[in-house]
């Protein structure tokens, strides 16, 4: 479905695949399971440009509103940051001091 909004709303299926982050022959293919799941086409391929059917239309509409309620759901569900932050329980790293051993230092034999 996201493969298909995206095609729709860009009504160019090489931009649309960049701006997916995948192949065009992948959104493609993307979009033809998605016709054939539903059983009807979504797009007019015999036209010059890319264009929508009016099953096309219609889904993209039902979806573009699907995703503003999931999104406006989603933005309740956050919670707000609170509570008390924790300092680090770290030795830390202490100063060097000239002349004395380092810790977890061998010395070399010759």
């Amino acid at each position: 479905m996201k493969h298909f909004v995206s095609a729709a709303e860009s009504l160019n299926f090489a931009h649309a695949a960049r701006a997916e982050g995948v192949s065009r022959a992948t959104l493609v293919a993307s979009v033809k399971e998605l016709e054939a799941s539903l059983g009807y086409p979504l797009f007019d391929y015999s036209a010059p440009v890319t264009t929508l059917t009016d099953a096309g239309a219609a889904l993209l509409t039902k979806a573009q509103v699907e995703r503003k309620k999931s999104a406006a759901a989603a933005a309740a569900d956050v919670k707000p940051a609170g509570g008390k932050a924790k300092a680090s329980k770290g030795k830390g790293r202490a100063p060097a001091v000239k002349g004395a051993p380092r810790v977890g230092k061998r010395r070399q034999g010759r």
